[in-house]
């Protein structure tokens, strides 16, 4: 496959399906009444049409196909994708009328088993600080962490489009600069961009539709992958910080609902993001607020190849700040949450 395909053609052609099929798919979720209908934890206050991963999924993973076929993609990029479309399948059956989180997590842990067979090289993500064995099990729960908490932490218009973005355009830059590019994983990566970006067209505050399971799982699936596999190349620390916020927001949650003794498998509302828009429901002013956040982890993952420790202790210092700054725009007057920056 000619180069200018791959980094041009195939990636501008999702953008495009993802902006261009989006319109259709809302009218026909809106006509089958397939609606985020708002409930108490909810952070929308009129319905909106679920189910935007059913363009966004698709295009991205023929696209994977595509580079697969062609010999422009990691070994198992074929494998990958298509549990990705299982995972899909099965989440859209649990945004239509849910399924047991039994039967969910049963189906995660499958499928993260499977992937780890399928990461470059030995594919031991700890780099040998843990035995093989017990490397790939810690390895499929935090992938199935992973992909859990990128559904969990959709809850906001815009949100995880613009952190999908922020991660694959992160895995270009640190592979680009490391020259660990040989097996065209960063086409993938770009790619994966591509759709989010195309999708953020419709998913941006105020939001047309929403991503729904069907969306989120498969994207978190994919993402992780990406990661499991720059860390198991030896790129772990960029590969940690990439997903920074993410996972300080999610893990920081989980705990403390933990320790509070709640209910912490049930949705709610207590995420630093969700709490952030109590001023005034500024959706686009919190995910700006978490944009430029990433915008710094991205630079210090591409540092992170150079200096990785150093690298990694800035970046949890400024994932902290921006919680930080989360939180007290949650308890700062409407006026003063829309005049905050980070």
């Amino acid at each position: 496959m000619e180069s200018y395909w791959g980094w041009a053609v195939l990636p501008l052609a999702v953008l495009a399906g993802t902006v261009w099929l989006t319109g259709p798919l809302l009218g026909w979720l809106q006509r089958r009444a397939i609606l985020d209908r708002p409930v108490e934890r909810s952070s929308h206050t009129v319905p909106v049409p679920r189910g935007g991963g059913l363009v966004l999924i698709p295009l991205v993973l023929i696209a994977w196909l595509i580079f697969a076929a062609a010999g422009n993609a990691p070994h198992g990029t074929t494998v990958i994708a298509i549990v990705a479309g299982c995972l899909a399948l099965l989440s859209w059956f649990d945004d239509l009328g849910g399924l047991g989180v039994g039967w969910r997590l049963a189906v995660h842990l499958v499928a993260a088993a499977l992937g780890v067979l399928f990461l470059p090289g030995t594919g031991l993500v700890f780099q040998g600080a843990l035995p093989p064995l017990l490397d790939h099990a810690v390895t499929v729960l935090l992938w199935v962490w992973f992909l859990n908490l990128y559904n969990f932490m959709d809850g906001i218009d815009g949100i995880t489009g613009a952190e999908t973005i922020a991660i694959g355009l992160g895995i270009i830059l640190v592979l680009s600069f490391a020259g660990q590019n040989t097996d065209d994983a960063s086409l993938l990566a770009l790619v994966l961009a591509a759709g989010a970006l195309g999708f953020l067209r419709w998913n941006w505050a105020p939001a047309r539709i929403f991503l729904g399971d069907v969306g989120s799982v498969p994207l978190g699936f994919i993402t992780g992958w990406l990661l499991l596999a720059m860390a198991a190349r030896g790129l772990w620390a960029s590969a940690l910080i990439l997903p920074l916020y993410y996972l300080a927001d999610s893990g920081w949650t989980l705990m403390r609902r933990i320790l509070r003794g709640e209910r912490f498998w049930e949705a709610h509302r207590t995420h630093f993001y969700q709490r952030a828009l109590a001023p005034d429901g500024e959706h686009r002013l919190v995910v700006r607020l978490i944009a430029a956040g990433n915008i710094s982890l991205v630079a210090l993952a591409g540092l992170a190849i150079y200096l990785p420790r150093p690298a990694l202790i800035i970046a949890i210092l400024i994932t902290a700040y921006l919680l930080r700054q989360l939180s007290r725009r949650a308890k700062a007057p409407p006026s003063s949450a829309a005049r905050g920056t980070l």
